[in-house]
């Protein structure tokens, strides 16, 4: 049960709630008591007149009428706060559950991007949807059927105690032997659930990469072999998940045998009572019954209350291990600052923890406002590492970035990063519409303001030719749109912010070399009194820019403008002469 007292805010959160539940229960209990005794005293009524002992007829039909409308009254008040309990504890699971998801969808947010290479996307949707599902049942149904049931066994049996002691000692006797079986099944069902959602997680990642990847899966043909993997993980699910359906079927028959014990011990011992004179009355022996009968099934559901908690405290666990990670980015400055966006790295260097590969060797730079730096480099030679840590989506390992003066690390971070205009390498769009994606950089932008950045990115015809224009909404990571088209939305989305840093990594690939020369006369205008850095593998996308620098191996081999670097014998002046041949070929 300690994974479970993460949620113990929420319920202190809620507590007003829960005391009002609690008290409507009890009144709902107690409502439901004095339907067993109006029975009984309506059988007590028939005995005596039975035995001659009350000889007016009338005079017990008019008693049997009353005891009918207060059997129908209390029924129907038990029944009426009963409804409210039912609403005010499952409401109140359902606000924690928002609480929850909300909890871990922004502590997500807040970790770095090692944790997302360290973990796949499949898990952590299980965890914030399906494992909080089972938490949710904990927080609900759970506690609710615990509190009605400790409820009415604190009215139920207090009452049967006071009108016969002896013959409820031997009704609840069996229920030890319940409590220590609920105990034995307990710890397998806990194991067996922790396995479970270890499983539906494997599934789930499965699934969603098979379906994220499912061009490549056509494209190869391998969509056989794909049915026959997730079919060997669905059916090691099943396995698992028969396995704890086999414990927890155990519950209900040996409650069923219980509680039948229980009813047979009070005919038999309250039986046997009445006729020696202990009981006096008939009534109680039936007042007995419909109470075993009442509590079958509060004491059938600690068995599936037991099992709901131990599936709830594995799924806890599950989220308790990612809320536990604490984010290697922190944010550790509060005050506001605006960026102006002078930007120097002295003598940095960067290893990436999960490959302990140095992309960065002694990197050196200094980039004024309102300059443009272009890199360019082989794959793998550190282009976007540059970028990723001028947006501090690491920190350098060695070294230091300073902006505006200002170590990077102490600028806020929410201030450095609403500053910047990112266009990734691999464009990123959401399922959502095109009008939206590019406001995404700024969420109250005009329609205006929104085509205004479509024409600069040349983005705009192609948008205006959709049948729904800027509405179309796009499909997973932006599959309706081109390679080029997805990019152009990209810049718009970076452009329309109006940040003080632009950075764009390799984002022209995909763009034909006129559009590219439209976008890059439109950047001109763009960058004025701006720090932009881009990065490119073409010649014509950087041969503009106020400097130019070449990077190998994580080191700048070459600095300089471009016809500074074409009179100079290097890998720049070779890679022009090689892309002048192609363009002329």
């Amino acid at each position: 049960m300690r994974a479970l007292k993460h949620l113990n805010k929420y319920f202190l959160k809620y507590k007003s709630r829960l005391l009002v539940g609690l008290v409507i229960t009890i009144i709902a209990r107690i409502f439901a008591i004095a339907v067993p005794k109006f029975i009984g005293d309506s059988v007590d009524v028939v005995d005596l007149y039975l035995k001659n002992e009350v000889k007016d007829l009338d005079l017990v039909k008019e008693e049997l009428i009353i005891n009918i409308l207060l059997i129908i009254g209390a029924a129907l008040i038990a029944a009426f706060f009963t409804f409210l309990m039912r609403q005010t504890f499952i409401v109140v699971s359902r606000y924690i559950e928002y609480d929850l998801k909300n909890e871990i969808y922004r502590h997500y947010e807040r970790l770095s991007l090692n944790f997302y290479k360290k973990n796949r996307t499949g898990d952590l949707m299980n965890r914030i949807s399906e494992d909080v599902s089972k938490v949710r049942m904990y927080v609900g149904p759970a506690i609710m059927y615990s509190v009605n049931t400790l409820t009415l066994f604190v009215v139920v049996i207090g009452y049967m105690i006071s009108i016969a002691p002896e013959l409820t000692l031997y009704t609840i006797a069996p229920l030890p032997v319940l409590s220590l079986s609920i105990y034995k099944l307990s710890v397998s069902i806990h194991k067996k659930s922790t396995i479970v959602q270890q499983y539906l997680s494997k599934l789930t990642t499965f699934t969603q990469e098979s379906f994220s990847g499912i061009t490549v899966i056509k494209a190869y043909g391998i969509e056989k072999q794909t049915k026959k993997s997730f079919t060997e993980l669905s059916d090691q699910n099943k396995d698992k998940n028969i396995d704890l359906a086999k414990v927890q079927a155990l519950f209900f028959p040996l409650m069923a045998l219980l509680i039948g014990l229980s009813n047979l011990i009070v005919i038999y011992i309250g039986g046997k009572q009445y006729l020696d004179g202990t009981i006096t009355e008939l009534g109680v022996i039936v007042e007995f019954i419909i109470f075993v009968n009442m509590l079958t099934w509060p004491v059938a559901t600690v068995g599936w209350v037991t099992s709901i908690v131990q599936q709830a405290e594995a799924s806890q666990v599950r989220i308790n291990e990612f809320l536990s990670q604490e984010p290697e980015i922190l944010n550790k400055i509060s005050t506001r600052t605006p960026v102006q966006g002078n930007i120097v790295f002295n003598d940095v260097t960067f290893t990436y923890d999960d490959t302990n590969i140095t992309a960065l060797k002694g990197i050196n730079l200094t980039i004024k406002r309102g300059e443009t730096l272009a890199i360019i480099g082989k794959t793998g030679s550190g282009k976007s590492t540059i970028l990723d840590l001028i947006g501090r989506l690491y920190d350098v390992s060695g070294g230091e970035i300073r902006i505006d003066d200002t170590t990077i690390d102490q600028l806020n971070l929410v201030d450095l990063r609403t500053s910047i205009g990112y266009v990734p390498q691999d464009a990123f769009l959401f399922s959502d519409s095109i009008k939206n994606n590019i406001s995404f950089g700024k969420e109250d932008a005009s329609q205006e303001e929104i085509e205004a950045a479509a024409k600069k990115a040349v983005v705009h015809t192609n948008i205006i030719n959709f049948s729904k224009g800027y509405e179309t909404v796009l499909g997973e990571r932006g599959i309706t749109l081109s390679g080029g088209q997805k990019q152009r939305v990209s810049i718009a989305r970076a452009i329309i912010k109006d940040p003080a840093i632009l950075l764009f990594d390799d984002c022209l690939s995909a763009v034909d070399t006129e559009t590219e020369e439209q976008i890059l006369t439109n950047l001109t205008e763009i960058t004025k009194n701006k720090t932009t850095l881009i990065v490119s593998h073409r010649i014509s996308t950087v041969k503009n820019a106020d400097k130019i620098i070449v990077l190998n191996e994580g080191k700048i081999i070459q600095e300089g403008t471009h016809n500074q670097l074409l009179n100079t014998e290097g890998y720049y002046k070779k890679l022009y002469l090689k892309q002048l041949s192609e363009k002329e070929i």
